[in-house]
């Protein structure tokens, strides 16, 4: 199995997926021949030139609607927003045109559109370029809605999101693009709407995404050291999202925390502990805890980033507390 990074396991989903469908196209700010923001669409204009791979104007709105005129007449465009930040100049057309085509002409259009965006904290980009919006998307009804953590995922995820026949918005962390990790030689589409047990345990679950992945696994072998079992489950897609496994999971051990990177005031999190609380209120030992970043823009000093935004050291605490160890 070759070891793919992040970043590449996307470019390659992208490739294969240009490779075998005429209709499937990419557009976005600078991502011919600069190759995007983050290096993601490096060298794909040399492939499939620029009609295929179409440099925008600085438009969000303009990116997004031209996507969704193009979806409607049959194409599968993949649409990239530079920063998750500037979704909010095309919400517009996301959540008014996008997500409503299909339910309004009663299934006579499609909106096979997918539209990839990064952002998080991490390298101090200040309060403009790191937020963390998901919980925005997923309250918008025909919206899908795909945040993967890891290679593997994210190159069948976004394969899968290209064919989807709904409009997807496909989240993707800038300091994941640099992990590594075996893929298989063919890439395998992943549904959306499965969840992902990264580690089995019997003491507490933590349901995390993105980033929170990679650190709420390094809390659990913390927690591991101190007697506690953690299993560690990654929704992958926020919408649809795979209630039975979040739920069953939580049965089996008892106890639940809830972590992203996102403020935790109206988080993805909330929504989840709100299910949680509904089908497993029996099976539950202790308050679910949750875990996200402070109700304050991101601030641009490194130092003051790393104190707003959760980390391994702060999961870990919420796995104390759910069970009974601080």
């Amino acid at each position: 199995m070759p070891e793919l990074t992040y970043r590449e396991a996307v470019r390659d989903a992208l490739a294969t997926a240009m490779r075998a469908d005429e209709d499937v196209f990419i557009m976005g700010e600078d991502i011919a021949e600069m190759g995007g923001s983050m290096g993601v669409t490096q060298g794909l204009v040399d492939e499939f030139g620029p009609e295929r791979v179409r440099n925008t104007p600085i438009s969000e709105m303009a990116i997004v609607g031209t996507g969704i005129g193009a979806a409607m007449q049959g194409m599968r465009p993949v649409v990239e927003i530079m920063y998750e930040d500037f979704l909010t100049l095309s919400l517009e057309q996301i959540v008014n045109q996008a997500a409503k085509h299909r339910y309004m002409s009663g299934g006579q259009l499609k909106v096979p559109l997918t539209i990839r965006t990064q952002g998080g904290a991490g390298w101090s980009p200040g309060a403009q370029h790191a937020q963390q919006l998901e919980a925005w998307l997923v309250h918008i009804p025909g919206l899908k809605v795909v945040f993967a953590s890891t290679p593997e995922d994210v190159r069948g995820l976004l394969w899968t999101s290209i064919y989807e026949d709904n409009p997807v918005i496909f989240f993707e962390h800038r300091t994941l693009y640099g992990i590594k990790a075996s893929v298989p030689d063919e890439i395998e589409p992943i549904p959306l709407g499965r969840a992902r047990v990264h580690r089995e345990g019997e003491d507490v679950t933590v349901i995390a995404t993105g980033r929170l992945v990679h650190e709420s696994l390094a809390a659990a072998e913390e927690a591991e050291k101190e007697g506690v079992s953690v299993e560690v489950v990654d929704p992958r897609t926020l919408q649809p999202l795979d209630e039975d496994a979040l739920v069953g999971s939580v049965k089996k051990t008892n106890r639940a925390v809830v972590a992203h990177e996102a403020v935790t005031r109206m988080g993805f999190g909330a929504e989840v502990a709100a299910v949680l609380q509904y089908q497993a209120f029996d099976w539950l030992d202790a308050p679910i805890e949750r875990v996200g970043a402070r109700f304050v823009p991101l601030p641009f000093a490194p130092v003051m980033e790393e104190f707003v935004v959760p980390h391994s050291e702060d999961v870990l605490e919420a796995i104390r507390r759910t069970v009974g160890r601080s």
